[in-house]
């Protein structure tokens, strides 16, 4: 079992998808370059968990 995502990370990580989606990919540490980019966030811990989740949402959406 993993650990369960905030509202605030989920709300943001699907915002930024469906905005940026083409420049993200399954590279974490890629995303976490391109969400510091695109979105003002101040916490680290905040910009890692967005990242993760985004690149999550990438790897599920490819499968499909």
């Amino acid at each position: 079992m993993g650990r369960i995502k905030t509202t605030l990370v989920k709300r943001t990580s699907l915002k930024l998808f469906n905005e940026f989606r083409p420049e993200f990919g399954k590279d974490f540490s890629e995303n976490k370059k391109k969400v510091a980019r695109v979105a003002e966030i101040n916490s680290k811990k905040l910009v890692n968990c967005i990242a993760g989740y985004i690149t999550r949402l990438v790897k599920i959406t490819k499968e499909i």
